[in-house]
């Protein structure tokens, strides 16, 4: 096929203009034919980094596990039940902190601002974590670290989510999502490597300081986001970030997919108003207030279901439950997260978001009540210590269900619901972002905070009985709340809402996607 040929700045504004004003009543996918051009490398490369914020989210959240066990009296004391769980749960609320300050700043700063904040409160945490010589300083430590968290968290994601390409942006957010995981399981590496040396965590807290080091030095070869930059009226910027994102668009089709980021955007409009008419337009705006519903619903019930109890707590329980190697028995569920995570990845643009959650919720909600029942033959006392070295089946049981329900939610809910800031249009984006990861670290704190007490107060099977409700109740809501949005941009999804939780709306649109996809790849047989 041969190229368009190149026109003047001036010519294309021309264009576009008449183009604009038939827009209403048009199929508006006639202004963004750059998304079926090629992806570059760079573009992956971009997100790949990125994604690094996430590698530190998931080891300082996982090395937890191991510290808690091999901590001692390293704190001037061994450490009960209470204490643990204040050691724990104080990072998911420096997190809930941490999304918040990244939420007010994001826009006005831009996105790589936050990434750049989160890297270095990482470093700071893990200084103050391997220094520490006592609760309070410890408990600062994590504090700390939970605030880059909660950056990382609540920016990462976003910033994927503007940079990528429609059809590639669930699998470029499933990179930060992978990137979590392998921290997770570094971190449980790095806990079976030191475990043996003295003092050995506080070199599992130090470590966490060296990627955040990398990366702040890969940053700057990283771009701002192209709908951040026309957000702000530097179009020209964004031309070029997207020229490099697909490097065979031809400079009209650049041009192009300018305007339909900017028809979307009230240019430079918004960045003077006050939070409170951001969070507002969540509210009373009824499409918005239903993609927040369905966005934070889905994080609340991935983190109230119990994954992060068995995280944070996959030490505790194991030894419990009678397992001598309570740490490398832990490695088998990160790894088992890992692996599954690769699995979202591949799949989670071809097969889809809803139809993936459709057919893991209800598998975790099984293997929940499956661990629940075979607590009840797991000999424990109230205090939560084995009675008895003849666990058998029952602890074996315990560790099959866990397998499979960490399986199940790191290939949907525990990697989907990261995506759902997609849901937002882009004057509530990032404000959205932040309430979604606010619904993360609250309900975080609720379950990290709990879950011993829980565990003892209505027993083991009583506390993975209610994770099994949980996740059951979710795969409802997901039937009727949660839309099919793969491979529609941004700007297209912001529809979907308008159509109440748009369900339906939205399997019609993938519909209409796949036959105009069709019938522009005719359209450029016929050209050559």
């Amino acid at each position: 096929m041969s190229n368009l040929s190149r026109k003047s700045s001036h010519s294309d504004d021309e264009d576009l203009k008449d183009l604009a004003e038939h827009v209403e009543g048009s199929p508006i996918v006639e202004l963004d034919t750059i998304e079926n051009t090629r992806c570059s490398k760079y573009a992956w490369l971009v997100s790949l980094t990125a994604a690094v914020g996430g590698f530190l989210f998931g080891y300082d959240t996982g090395i937890i596990s191991g510290i808690l066990v091999y901590l001692g009296d390293g704190l001037g004391k061994t450490l009960n039940g209470s204490e643990k769980e204040l050691v724990t749960s104080i990072t998911s609320g420096g997190a809930f902190i941490g999304a918040i300050v990244a939420g007010l700043c994001a826009d006005r700063y831009g996105r790589k601002m936050g990434i750049y904040t989160g890297c270095v409160l990482f470093v700071l945490g893990a200084v103050i974590q391997a220094s520490s010589f006592s609760i309070a300083q410890m408990t600062v430590g994590r504090a700390v670290v939970g605030l880059g968290v909660g950056s990382a968290a609540m920016i990462v994601p976003l910033y994927i989510a503007e940079v990528a390409p429609a059809k590639y942006r669930g699998r470029m957010i499933s990179l930060d999502n992978l990137s979590i995981t392998t921290g997770q399981l570094v971190s449980y590496g790095i806990g079976a490597a030191f475990a043996n040396v003295n003092d050995g965590w506080r070199y599992m807290a130090a470590i966490g300081a060296v990627p955040a080091i990398i990366l702040c030095f890969l940053l700057p070869f990283c771009p701002e986001s192209p709908r951040q930059l026309i957000y702000h009226n530097k179009r020209e910027e964004a031309a070029k970030v997207i020229s490099r994102i697909f490097p065979d668009g031809t400079e009209l089709q650049v041009q192009q997919k300018v305007q339909h980021i900017s028809l979307h955007v009230e240019t430079n409009q918004n960045t003077d108003r006050a939070l409170w008419w951001q969070i507002k337009q969540l509210y009373v705006v009824g499409s918005n207030f239903r993609a927040m519903f369905a966005a934070c619903g889905l994080m609340a019930i991935s983190q109230l279901g119990g994954f992060n109890s068995i995280l944070y707590y996959s030490g505790t329980i194991f030894a419990a439950v009678g397992f001598d190697k309570p740490i490398a028995v832990g490695t088998i569920i990160a790894a088992t997260n890992w692996i599954f995570t690769w699995i979202n990845l591949f799949l989670v643009d071809r097969v889809g978001r809803r139809q993936i959650l459709m057919n893991t919720l209800w598998v975790m909600a099984a293997a929940m009540a499956c661990a629940a029942i075979c607590f009840h033959w797991v000999p424990l006392s109230p205090s939560l210590e084995i009675t008895s070295q003849k666990t058998g089946w029952a602890a074996d049981l315990v560790l099959v269900s866990m397998v499979v329900f960490v399986a199940f939610y790191s290939a949907g809910a525990g990697n989907i619901a990261w995506m759902s800031s997609e849901f937002y249009p882009i004057e509530v984006r990032a404000v959205g972002t932040m309430l979604l990861t606010m619904s993360c670290w609250g309900s975080n704190v609720i379950v990290s905070s709990t879950f011993l007490t829980q565990m003892e107060n209505i027993t083991p099977s009583g506390a993975f009985g209610f994770y099994a409700a949980v996740s059951f109740f979710g795969w409802i809501g997901v039937y009727f709340c949660y839309p099919e949005v793969k491979g529609m941009t941004l700007e297209d999804i912001r529809e979907v809402f308008e159509h109440g939780f748009g369900v339906d709306f939205a399997r019609q649109k993938q519909k209409d996607l796949k036959l105009n996809s069709q019938r522009q790849n005719v359209e450029v047989v016929d050209q050559v």
